[in-house]
């Protein structure tokens, strides 16, 4: 196994194996966390929900695949010093995301947990597009990301309306 990686001029670069652990442990570990302190209790099984809410075991595997593209993005943002603004956006959407569930579940309040996922959505599109030139992988890792954030926002704003 090589432990280099090819910059964009062509010349290999050394592979931050310890950073990229860093950004795994952190997004998993974080999202992990925030999941377990904010799960959903009998607040959240109460509420009329639309009818193409997912089953409740879908959420952990769709949020481990994504934690681990959206740590990706990170560490390659980190690694590079192309364009520092991207790696600030990247940490704007990772704040976002993890002040999602606690607006949603903890204080209870699906209004203020939409505004802060369409805020979330915005800045991933900004991130994928601003990204698209410069780290084509990280732009794409944050397409799934967008897609259920998305579907996430529409499920969101459906439990806001009907409660």
């Amino acid at each position: 196994m090589q432990n280099a990686a090819l910059e964009k001029n062509g010349n290999p670069r050394e592979v931050k194996w310890g950073i990229r652990v860093a950004f795994l442990l952190l997004v998993l570990g974080g999202g992990i966390l925030i999941g377990t302190l904010t799960a959903p209790g009998a607040w959240y099984a109460a509420l009329n929900k639309p009818v193409f809410n997912p089953p409740n075991w879908i959420f952990a595997p769709v949020w481990t695949t994504l934690y681990v593209l959206i740590a990706m993005a990170g560490w390659r943002q980190y690694e590079t010093n192309d364009e520092r603004s991207l790696l600030k956006l990247w940490w704007v959407q990772l704040v976002l995301n993890f002040l999602w569930s606690p607006a949603f579940f903890v204080l209870q309040q699906p209004w203020i947990a939409l505004g802060i996922i369409l805020i979330l959505s915005a800045t991933i599109v900004v991130f994928i597009i601003r990204a698209w030139s410069s780290d084509r992988l990280s732009a794409v890792g944050m397409v799934p990301y967008l897609a259920w954030v998305s579907f996430a926002s529409l499920l969101n704003l459906s439990v806001a309306v009907l409660n």
